[in-house]
């Protein structure tokens, strides 16, 4: 790992270690976009102009976006990983969503928090309290008009693309609602929750229409046909329900988990297919024309927590299992590992009804994807980068692997830390280091995202004169904007003198003194006479000729006579032993107090290594 170290003749450099700003990754797909545009043609014309991709760096600038290849499926597996994005105060990851332009990416988590990420960079952009509990789920009207998210409480939140929330209703009522689907044209939404239920809701009233009841447990997953009026829901009764939403009548049950449901959901493009998924570490894909189970996604080892389909290419589909591992399949490769026998797919067998169902392995294997379950996949809607939400409290960003790139295949990701440090792609010390960039990068991106908009209380700089700011001449240029509150009285600042006792006043008369208490007409105070200044007036309406002889102490005015009022720049040039910056008067006369810079990152440090610290080379 490179070091970088100052001149010798840096005056302010002393010698110790200056961390290198790490290169941040950026996945800018304008380029291959461009390309594909000026040099795409009609099908019937034949191939694309553009030159064949092979495996050699000098064939990067020719790639082009998944939804130029269609018949090219593997050319968009997600084997590379870009970045991990984790947030300050971490919490698990529930939902990640990309918004409908693709330009930034939305999670919501355990707290209850929604983040949005950069698409391209990755780094922080916003963070906002969505919720109050636990954000389960969240779904974008097919318009991209509306986002709509829901909760552990039941709670079901309207949301603008830029954020405003405009309606909350109570959904359901105390159970968490674990999915959500719009309809076609947007006009209703359904909710599955662990009531064993399933709810249809009017989006612009917000008021429910109907309760799908069937269920023997905890309904888990839901979804709307893309084109057609038909519901799909998963149940922890191990069933997959058909339902007709116009009816709220159960179509058909699909029997063929052993396990929880965990996620159900309808190919997107064409909507001839339905995939499944479940906690008996199989996934199952369902075709609706047969009604029957046509692929069985074996490869996992424990639960399949999730999978989502790729939003161009029908047949690739990715799966997060509990152990953190993501598996991409190509429907139309069975992929067979050696010694296992091959099987065919319903479709070419003599009799397509009662056929088995052809198994699938994977394509593709990211075996230490995460450190905890994957709860959310979600794909960018170009194709090209798939983000996965876990229980580790991180978001990943996954890509395409470019030309002639293969160290991506034997990374820590792939193999694990331990053989990757052994094969020399991947080591203890830089991946620490790296980590621990990446955290400082996106402490500090959250930290210049979040911005307090509320101002400082005025807070009085004179001790003594409540409610009395900081003049204009003591502005010193040290501060910025209104954020910075002022600094306290430095260590030798001297109040004023304190009020002599009355027993000090010579003809001092107590009783007298106390009868005036009682009445409450108070004397006027004696004369502060620290700095030469006079007396202050005495009360309104005060009766000099009650005041008893010989209590006038020496230095103050005649009676009935009220000494001149403060200039008006009195301020402005400074009280009496009390000039513009003056510390008080303690010490030397007329010391200018000024707001001290705050430490830079290079004397911080200086007094770190002074301490014994930060001396090893990390």
């Amino acid at each position: 790992m490179e070091r970088d170290y100052q001149n010798a003749h840096d005056r302010n450099f002393d010698g110790g270690y200056r961390r290198q700003t790490g290169k941040r990754a950026v996945t800018d797909y304008g380029s291959s976009m461009v390309q594909w545009m000026r040099n795409r043609q009609p099908r019937y014309k034949g191939t694309s102009k553009i030159e064949m991709e092979r495996p050699s760096p000098s064939y990067i600038a020719d790639m082009l976006p998944p939804i130029a290849k269609p018949h090219k499926p593997a050319d968009a597996i997600p084997a590379k990983h870009i970045h991990s994005s984790l947030n300050k105060a971490r919490h698990a990851v529930n939902v990640v969503k990309w918004t409908p332009e693709g330009r930034r990416l939305l999670t919501g988590s355990y707290s209850g928090e929604f983040t949005l990420w950069n698409g391209t960079a990755f780094n922080f952009e916003t963070i906002m309290q969505a919720h109050d509990v636990a954000i389960r789920t969240a779904v974008y009207s097919h318009n991209e008009d509306w986002l709509i998210s829901a909760c552990n409480d039941g709670v079901i939140k309207y949301w603008q693309p830029n954020f405003n929330n405009v309606k909350a209703i109570q959904g359901h009522d105390d159970h968490p609602i674990r999915g959500m689907a719009f309809s076609p044209n947007d006009t209703k939404f359904v909710t599955a929750s662990d009531d064993a239920t399933l709810k249809i809701f009017d989006f612009a009233g917000g008021v429910e229409e109907s309760t799908l009841t069937g269920h023997n447990w905890d309904a888990k997953s839901v979804d709307w046909h893309p084109s057609k009026g038909l519901l799909v829901s998963g149940s922890k009764d191990h069933q997959v329900k058909l339902w007709d939403p116009r009816t709220g009548r159960c179509l058909t049950t699909l029997h063929g988990h052993k396990n929880t449901l965990t996620r159900t959901l309808f190919e997107p493009l064409r909507g001839q297919l339905l995939a499944t998924c479940g906690r008996d570490s199989v996934a199952r894909i369902f075709d609706l024309r047969m009604m029957r189970d046509i692929c069985l996604i074996r490869g996992h080892e424990k639960e399949v927590s999730t999978l989502t389909w790729h939003p161009f290419h029908t047949c690739l589909l990715s799966t997060g299992g509990n152990d953190g591992s993501i598996f991409h399949y190509l429907l139309n490769e069975p992929n067979t590992p050696p010694n296992t026998s091959t099987s065919i797919p319903p479709y070419d067998s003599a009799d397509p009804t009662n056929a088995p169902a052809q198994t699938v392995y994977p394509a593709h294997r990211v075996q230490h994807a995460h450190d905890a379950p994957v709860w959310s996949l979600d794909w960018h809607p170009l194709g090209h980068i798939l983000a996965s939400g876990s229980n580790d409290r991180v978001t990943r960003f996954w890509t395409r692997a470019r030309p002639g790139e293969t160290d991506c295949f034997n990374d820590r990701w792939h193999i694990g830390e331990a053989a990757a440090e052994r094969e020399g792609t991947w080591h203890k010390r830089a991946g620490g280091f790296s980590n621990r960039e990446e955290e400082e990068q996106e402490m500090e991106d959250e930290a210049n995202g979040l911005i307090d908009q509320t101002m400082p209380s005025k807070q009085s700089i004179l001790p003594g004169l409540p409610g009395l700011t900081q003049p204009s001449s003591l502005n010193d240029g040290t501060s910025v904007g209104g954020a910075q509150k002022p600094l306290p009285p430095s260590g030798d600042f001297s109040f004023p003198p304190p009020i002599p006792p009355p027993a000090g006043i010579p003809g001092f008369d107590p009783e007298r003194f106390a009868e005036l208490l009682a009445s409450g007409q108070l004397p006027p105070p004696p004369p502060l006479g620290a700095h030469g200044q006079g007396p202050p007036p005495p009360p309104p309406n005060f009766d000099f000729s009650k005041f008893p002889p010989g209590m006038i102490p020496p230095g103050f005015p005649p009676l009935g006579v009220i000494p001149p009022p403060l200039p008006p720049n009195a301020l402005a040039t400074g009280l009496p032993g009390l000039g513009p910056g003056d510390s008080g008067g303690g010490g030397a006369a007329g010391s200018v107090r000024r707001r001290g810079p705050l430490p830079s990152q290079q004397e911080s440090l200086r007094e770190e290594q002074k301490r014994g610290k930060y001396r090893p080379v990390r």
